[in-house]
């Protein structure tokens, strides 16, 4: 018999759901970067810099329940203050 902790409660969101919203997560993510990693208070004479984003607030346009999920799931991690960054590479 297995031990039902290891068993993930059943969800009412479809993996389908899931999969849109984390690549809206990412696009959104790397769209901040590249916002961050634009703006002109680098230095005309230097190659830029590294974004310091890390964590950003979710698209609106998905209920938080997905938000939730994801960080359960591992995918995500809430970092306080209605945001979330990806976890692992």
């Amino acid at each position: 018999m297995s031990d039902s902790a290891e068993v993930p409660p059943p969800s009412s969101l479809s993996k389908e759901e899931l999969k849109l919203a984390m690549k809206a997560f990412r696009k959104r993510l790397k769209l901040n970067r590249l916002d961050d990693e634009s703006r002109m208070g680098y230095g005309p004479m230097s190659t830029g810099g590294k974004s310091g984003v890390i964590a950003i607030r979710p698209p609106d346009q998905f209920a938080d329940a997905i938000w939730q999920e994801l960080a359960r799931q591992g995918k995500l991690k809430h970092t306080g203050g209605g945001l979330y960054q990806l976890v692992g590479p």
